[in-house]
């Protein structure tokens, strides 16, 4: 059966895999000490220009991993982390922040996006309740980019949300997990180098993205934790054999594979878009990026199960649910005219 599910259905790209069964006799050293990942963090800090200066490159394996070592390792134990009530680490991935210890504080989203006047309003009435001693402290803010709903932070909106960081002496962490498909997208107005520019740290993610798994996290302002591969070892995820990651996100960053295969979800999406407003489908949401919400009936949604997977995300009312089907680097024109061929 056709697939809309997930960005990650498919397993990797074929250069990747091609580049690890090439090198796969070769001897090299464990844990991301290889001659590979050494030379992809070069390969990314290249791609970041003048941002990598002061830029610390480091891999690990997937997204949840990601948020729960980067979180937990650069919060204080009494500090929680503000996300938008909609955000990845709050809604899917089964408390895996708090089970670090650290609580996530949500706050109200518009169009699954934190505002900045919002963070500033937490954070002020925070430190101004006489008994903040004794509650948890806003130690960071997490934003997705793009968001749950495929919508992007303009550049102004991260400029602001980074101000109200630097007010208030906590990190921007921008999770990247579908970088690629946000930079390549029309509605941008950001880069990857502003992207390090306005975040304390941020992630490349490789999982949707072509790899078979992998993300790149980036500490921005030489403020990677001390000891990190420590703590990275202490969280279980330490891999002996890092070169599986370096490797592909060396061949990622040849080329300009990422942005290639990014920018080709990208247009799938808006081909899959169109065709869905062509047939009076009504948008959730008008997402920029791969994902693309719809409001179908519920009799529509379970006969239309029946021919292609795609997510039934959430209730809209008693006759209709919110559903999202999901381009990404490998799907095709052919799985498209299919699929708007049976809705």
């Amino acid at each position: 059966m056709i697939s809309f599910e997930n960005d990650y259905s498919e397993g990797a790209h074929p250069n990747l895999l091609k580049k690890l069964v090439d090198t796969n006799m070769t001897q090299e050293s464990g844990y991301g000490l290889d001659s590979f990942s050494l030379k992809a963090v070069e390969k990314i800090k290249a791609t970041l220009g003048l941002a990598a200066k002061s830029s610390s490159v480091r891999f690990l394996q997937g997204g949840t991993q990601t948020n729960q070592i980067i979180i937990d390792s650069m919060l204080q134990s009494y500090e929680g982390v503000i996300a938008a009530d909609t955000g990845h680490i709050n809604v899917h991935e089964a408390g895996a922040i708090e089970f670090t210890g650290h609580k996530v504080l949500t706050l109200l989203s518009r169009e699954g996006k934190l505002h900045s006047e919002d963070v500033s309003r937490y954070i002020d009435t925070f430190h101004n309740d006489s008994n903040f001693e004794h509650m948890v402290f806003p130690g960071m803010v997490y934003i997705s980019w793009p968001t749950e709903y495929g919508t992007l932070y303009s550049k102004q909106e991260l400029i602001d949300l980074r101000k109200v960081c630097i007010q208030n002496k906590i990190p921007l962490f921008i999770d990247g997990a579908r970088l690629g498909y946000g930079l390549m997208s029309e509605k941008c107005d950001l880069t990857i180098e502003d992207i390090a520019e306005l975040s304390d740290v941020f992630y490349i993610g490789g999982t949707k993205i072509g790899a078979l798994c992998g993300e790149a996290v980036v500490f921005t302002k030489n403020n990677e934790p001390d000891h990190f591969t420590t703590v990275v070892k202490q969280h279980g995820a330490l891999m002996a054999k890092g070169r599986l990651i370096g490797i592909q996100f060396l061949e990622l960053f040849t080329d300009n594979l990422y942005f290639e295969i990014s920018k080709h979800a990208i247009n799938m999406a808006h081909k899959l878009k169109q065709g869905f407003q062509e047939k009076n489908y009504k948008l959730y949401m008008d997402s920029p990026t791969n994902q693309q919400f719809f409001i179908l009936e519920n009799k529509k949604i379970d006969e239309l199960s029946k021919k292609v997977k795609f997510a039934r995300w959430e209730k809209y009312d008693d006759n209709h649910s919110v559903v999202r089907f999901v381009t990404n680097w490998a799907s095709t024109r052919e799985n498209i005219e299919y699929l708007l061929s049976v809705i």
